[in-house]
């Protein structure tokens, strides 16, 4: 088995604020990278992500960014020695809803990588989440969320 996954979600925002909230590091810093992100996500640049809740900073490698439509990025596998990838796709619906798909690929078909794997499809899927209800209503899901499973 090949690990890969994909997550969705609607959120009720105009393509460009959903956009904005991945690549935008005051945005994203908002709900999922709570310790803050260095840059924006633009092409060709390895920005830092860092999560108040767990250890790091993780080095983000931007592979391509197409304004309103994609996001690929890449990061070490937990397992380390190699890298994943991660694409957002964002998808209009209508000028106020927003498609939002997560893929991620590239970890080894080992015992390892396949866990890895679905740590990282439950984190995107909470990411997700986060990020609707960070755009919708304001809040930060990831608030408190982690600490006594990573502590």
């Amino acid at each position: 088995m090949i690990p890969k996954f994909e997550v969705t979600t609607i959120i009720q925002k105009p393509v460009s604020e959903v956009f904005d909230a991945v690549y935008n590091p005051k945005k994203i810093s908002g709900y999922f990278t709570t310790a803050g992100a260095s840059a924006p996500l633009v092409e060709g640049t390895t920005v830092q992500w860092e999560f108040a809740d767990f250890p790091g900073p993780f080095p983000v490698v931007v592979k391509q960014t197409v304004q309103n439509k994609l996001l690929v990025i890449e990061w070490e596998a937990s397992e380390g020695g190699y890298n994943t990838q991660t694409e957002f796709i964002f998808e209009e619906l209508n000028p106020r809803e927003t498609k939002v798909k997560i893929s991620e690929t590239g970890w080894k078909e080992t015992e390892k990588g396949v866990i890895s794997s679905y740590q990282n499809c439950q984190g995107w899927a909470q990411m997700a989440s986060a990020m609707k209800a960070y755009l919708e209503y304001g809040i930060n899901l990831r608030t408190g969320a982690y600490k006594a499973l990573y502590s």
